[in-house]
């Protein structure tokens, strides 16, 4: 359910905008974006795991709301990151 560590290191990486920055919120957005693919594949097999899927919610609610900041201070940031990560919009 949760992401190693290596896992963690590599999305740093590939959505830095600089070195050793992990607080910009393309690394915030992409770091929830894999703990939400893992899991959505935990909740196949464990539908009636109520309290992570609260927790899921609570991490879907985080990552919309960076992605409005980042939308709001810099559109092309913002559509660079979506179609990066494969999100909706």
């Amino acid at each position: 359910m949760t992401i190693t560590a290596e896992k963690k290191a590599e999305v740093i990486k590939d959505n830095a905008r600089e070195e050793n920055d992990t607080g910009s919120p393309e690394v915030q957005v992409a770091i929830l974006t894999e703990r939400i693919r893992n899991l959505t594949d935990h909740f196949k097999a464990n539908h009636k795991d109520n309290h992570s899927r609260r927790g899921l919610l609570a991490m879907v609610n985080k990552r919309r709301s960076l992605l409005a900041y980042l939308k709001k201070k810099d559109v092309e940031r913002y559509n660079a990151l979506i179609a990066k990560l494969g999100l909706r919009k």
